[in-house]
């Protein structure tokens, strides 16, 4: 029985391979390492700004709110991806095809609905899937969406030194937000961006 799971575990891979490109989300391991490694070192809008003080899963829900979800968690909210694999399926159940693998531990992701053990969530790229909830983090996550390396300031305002860029695509650890700005760390060095730079932050469900 066993050997039959790992089987079909192995098909909906291949399946999964077939249907979501490489170039969209199957980041490889050698990506997100460039992720990680993805501050380059500095020399000298609007935005949504929704995370407040609180960037892990369910501090900025209101209590009403999370007496009526099944998680005691506000639906939408941010968690990221726990693991380097996690299958995408195409329902709440291991009984739904895998429809694409996310290959890139620690992507952001929001939770737009919810049965007791899985989480259908929205990607940056804007893919709806279901994932068990084992497989995402409560940790809040963003992701530099900006074609230019975006700069993290020292100070949360313009024209502040800069103590690094955010290349694009690259993930980073959100430690906190002041209106408009949110501090980031990558790599070693933390600093400051404009929300609206980033993917991750939005109070409004990205995808249905």
């Amino acid at each position: 029985m066993l050997g039959s799971d790992k089987k079909k575990e192995r098909r909906d891979a291949e399946d999964a391979l077939l249907t979501k490109t490489v170039s969209r989300l199957q980041a490889s391991p050698k990506w997100r390492r460039r992720a990680a490694a993805g501050v380059m070192a500095g020399l000298g809008a609007c935005a949504l700004a929704a995370c407040g003080d609180h960037v892990a899963e369910g501090k900025d829900c209101p209590e009403a709110q999370r007496a009526h979800t099944l998680s005691g968690f506000c639906v939408p909210r941010y968690v990221s991806l726990k693991r380097g694999e996690v299958y995408g399926r195409k329902g709440p159940g291991k009984d739904y095809p895998a429809l694409w693998i996310y290959h890139v531990k620690g992507l952001p992701v929001q939770v737009v609905a919810e049965t007791t053990d899985w989480r259908r969530i929205c990607d940056p790229d804007g893919g709806a899937i279901w994932v068990h909830r084992s497989m995402v983090d409560g940790k809040r996550t963003i992701m530099a969406m900006e074609a230019a390396p975006a700069p993290l300031l020292k100070q949360a305002k313009s024209g502040a030194a800069v103590a690094g860029y955010l290349n694009p695509r690259a993930l980073a650890d959100l430690e906190k937000c002041q209106g408009a700005w949110c501090k980031v760390t990558v790599g070693g060095v933390s600093g400051w961006l404009r929300a609206n730079q980033v993917w991750g932050l939005g109070k409004d469900a990205q995808c249905k």
